[in-house]
């Protein structure tokens, strides 16, 4: 398999990523075959894993410019991917030219472009690392040189939670960031979910035991699993709800019936 320019030589690319998978669903460009095999067996499952996605990035825009509406300007992305159209930091400085962002992933793929997408910009940058390790996060330089943690954060946790097993304690990771982030900053998150999917629950499964197969568990928590993540917050309206049902800017009856699948929510730190 021949090697593209974009791809950094650190990386297995006989591998699939979950970001390359993701990236994919979105119609981008960097992902390998290998990723493009795996995404289709989880659609034979799963047809609408595409527009789940799109969901997710619809809501994740709504979102930020809400925060920006609120009087936010520090956006810490956890999990962010490979950079698409459309990202936190085109949405929040079109918002609020100002803006800072930070974008943190453990995927080298997505770490290197977000590099070349945010070269020049001096208010944005990115972090190789983990979310399960929250102070690996909040000590780096990037977040400390952009992000000013006595001011109000949004937090941005999309898509990315329910791959992290309960063994990783995933509750207690996103207690610690809330912990470090000041009154008034807002967990803006997205979480998979059986509930909502226009299938049984027995085909869906299939895709997540794609996810499975390539040693990336997708794990699919309840409404009330997913409320867990925002203790500590007061949920802002309309509370936690299917994506499309989150402030939409179009009819909600008009989105694909896989739009609504899994849960979207944003809280406000007390």
């Amino acid at each position: 398999m021949e090697r593209p320019a974009w791809a950094p030589r650190s990386i297995d690319i006989s591998v699939p990523s979950v970001s390359r998978i993701y990236d994919y669903y979105l119609g981008g460009s960097h992902n390998f075959e290998v990723d493009r095999e795996a995404a289709r067996k989880a659609m034979t499952h799963l047809p609408g894993l595409p527009k789940i996605m799109q969901a997710n990035r619809a809501f994740m825009r709504r979102a930020v410019r809400h925060a920006v509406g609120t009087g936010i300007d520090q956006f810490l992305d956890i999990g962010s991917g490979i950079p698409t159209f459309g990202n936190v930091h085109e949405v929040a400085q079109a918002a609020h030219p100002g803006a800072h962002v930070v974008y943190v992933d453990h995927d080298p793929v997505a770490v290197a472009h977000s590099e070349a997408v945010l070269a020049g910009n001096e208010n944005a940058d990115v972090v190789a690392a983990d979310l399960r390790k929250p102070q690996e996060i909040l000590s780096s330089p990037q977040v400390e040189r952009l992000i000013d943690l006595n001011r109000p954060v949004a937090l941005l946790l999309v898509a990315i939670l329910h791959f992290v097993e309960d063994a990783d304690d995933p509750y207690g990771a996103v207690a610690q960031l809330r912990d470090a982030l000041a009154p008034g900053s807002l967990l803006v998150l997205t979480h998979a979910s059986y509930e909502g999917i226009p299938l049984p629950a027995e085909r869906a499964e299939g895709a997540v035991d794609v996810y499975k197969d390539i040693r990336n568990p997708l794990i699919m928590r309840s409404r009330d699993e997913v409320a867990r993540f925002f203790e500590g917050y007061d949920m802002v309206e309309p509370g936690l709800v299917p994506m499309p049902h989150w402030r939409p800017e179009s009819a909600p009856e008009d989105e694909d019936p896989y739009a609504f699948a899994g849960f979207a929510g944003v809280g406000i730190a007390a």
